[in-house]
């Protein structure tokens, strides 16, 4: 578990990358942090056939840094660094990336470790979660099972998937504030099983926010909020 030789810093960020060795396999990652010190720390999840240097989560990334919050994020299970490149493009592909990878079990312990590794480093801060679609499918099982999550983004992800039954079971058992997103007019996760997620979430403090457009056309407004909320709730 080391930090590699890269590191790069602008007058408002600092980025450095890492490499774990987990359970599934090398793990790489990238963290980021704001140039005065952070007592505060976001996972950022990037959702399926993405990776950790996807547009909209170094976009979060920037976002999150503007309000004094670091971020961590790592590539999933048979993603990024980590893809399988005997697995051919199809509609099938992201399942045999999910599973081959080591789906939901995998995650759980990369997630687990990461966080581990971070906190040796910087120390225990307010933590939160941000991850939508695959993100939702990793990051509510870590909200879920981990006490260190305080607060977590989800959404465009319902009852539906590789680990649908495990979202529906671990559901209830979410207990932090959380923020759930929609696309009313997904075309790839059923807008029924996405609400019907929302309902199983065990938490009082429960928000469902609702926009107009495809699975891929989030407003950035709704972006920039989620932010907003994590900032909030983080103190």
């Amino acid at each position: 578990m080391s930090w590699k030789d890269t590191e790069a810093q602008t007058q408002t960020m600092v980025t450095k990358t890492f490499e774990l060795a987990g359970a599934f396999g090398p793990v790489p990652g990238i963290y980021r942090e704001p140039t005065e010190a952070s007592g505060r720390l976001v996972l950022l999840g990037h959702g399926g056939t993405a990776n950790k240097e996807a547009e909209y989560i170094q976009l979060m990334a920037r976002v999150l840094n503007e309000r004094g919050i670091a971020t961590v994020v790592i590539d999933a299970p048979g993603h990024g660094e980590r893809l399988d490149s005997s697995i051919a493009p199809g509609p099938d592909t992201f399942e045999k990336m999910w599973h081959g990878g080591g789906g939901q079990k995998a995650a759980l312990s990369d997630w687990r470790m990461t966080l581990d590794f971070i906190e040796a480093e910087y120390g225990p801060r307010a933590t939160g979660w941000w991850g939508l679609s695959m993100g939702t499918m990793i990051g509510l099982p870590v909200s879920a099972t981990d006490q260190r999550i305080q607060v977590a983004q989800l959404g465009l992800m319902g009852t539906w998937g590789p680990n649908g039954e495990s979202l529906r079971e671990l559901a209830p058992e979410m207990t932090c504030p959380i923020r759930f997103l929609v696309q009313w007019d997904d075309e790839i996760v059923p807008r029924d099983a996405c609400l019907e997620l929302f309902g199983l979430i065990g938490s009082r403090r429960k928000t469902l926010h609702a926009n107009p457009g495809l699975h891929s056309q989030v407003p950035l407004f709704e972006m920039r909020e989620s932010a907003a909320y994590l900032d909030k709730q983080l103190g």
